[in-house]
């Protein structure tokens, strides 16, 4: 896929988390090859009260050369048994920064568990609430936990607050749910290994209701796979996406990079370009 300025269409990376310690150093340079690869946004995701802080710094020390960068702010369901009042405060004042464009992430992780369910779940309830008393979307994690999952799609969907299912693996009865949510689902590299077995659910999925995503550093694409996953192996994400759908890698990034800047808003938050 060609670089923007070229023929293919650009691409955004909705879900990377930039402030990881595995990008230290490099952030300039990671923008860089995404760049050249065509992927000309990237959304840097928070895990918690101070990696949305450090993401906020981010977007104000672009390279001229790198895609731009966008962050949320939310507290990760890994994270919630050791979030406080005082998260909350940073995680307020985040919200209302010009280049926050969701709450998130934040979720039910019931594969892990690093935090107790009941916390879990009061925290990402919470959560759903500050987005819709803020007008911002939710990104969302959910691993083993579709049982718990599915109603609280649907309670915040008749409540007006929008969602994207991060990393999604292909469960077709949230998928459902969340169509009719008016949520989205974002792909990630799972779509190339050979086991993935969400197939049915990358066909199903309307245009415009679902986006592109690495999740790097973890679980890079194939041909990458066992090296740091970044903004740059979207493309082959997005051809990935295409063979399974029947569709041309151009039009699913067209269809996903049109989704992506409606969904989060980005043509109303005063694009920095690079």
């Amino acid at each position: 896929m060609a670089p923007e300025g070229g023929d293919a269409p650009s691409l955004i990376d909705t879900h990377c988390h930039l402030t990881h310690p595995r990008f230290s150093g490099e952030v300039g340079q990671v923008l860089a090859r995404a760049r050249a690869e065509g992927v000309v946004e990237v959304i840097s995701i928070a895990s918690s009260a101070t990696d949305a802080r450090d993401a906020s710094l981010l977007t104000g020390d672009l390279r001229p050369e790198g895609a731009g960068v966008w962050f949320t702010a939310g507290i990760h369901p890994h994270e919630a048994s050791g979030a406080s009042p005082a998260d909350a405060e940073v995680l307020a004042r985040l919200r209302a920064h010009p280049r926050c464009v969701a709450v998130g992430e934040c979720g039910l992780d019931f594969h892990y568990d690093f935090s107790p369910r009941t916390v879990q779940e009061r925290v990402f309830e919470e959560q759903l609430q500050v987005a819709a008393e803020v007008d911002l979307p939710v990104v969302v994690h959910c691993r083993e936990a579709e049982e718990a999952m599915i109603p609280r799609v649907r309670e915040a969907g008749e409540g007006g607050v929008r969602g994207v299912l991060h990393c999604f693996p292909g469960d077709l009865r949230l998928l459902e749910t969340a169509m009719d949510a008016g949520w989205a689902v974002s792909f990630t590299g799972l779509v190339t290994f050979r086991n993935f077995d969400g197939i049915e659910a990358v066909r199903a999925v309307p245009d415009g209701r679902y986006f592109l995503e690495t999740d790097g550093p973890y679980m890079a694409p194939v041909p990458h796979r066992g090296k740091r996953n970044e903004p740059a192996f979207v493309p082959h994400i997005a051809a990935a996406v295409a063979r399974i759908r029947g569709e041309s890698p151009d039009g699913v990034a067209r269809s996903t990079t049109h989704a992506a800047r409606e969904f989060f808003g980005l043509a109303h938050h005063g694009r920095q370009e690079g």
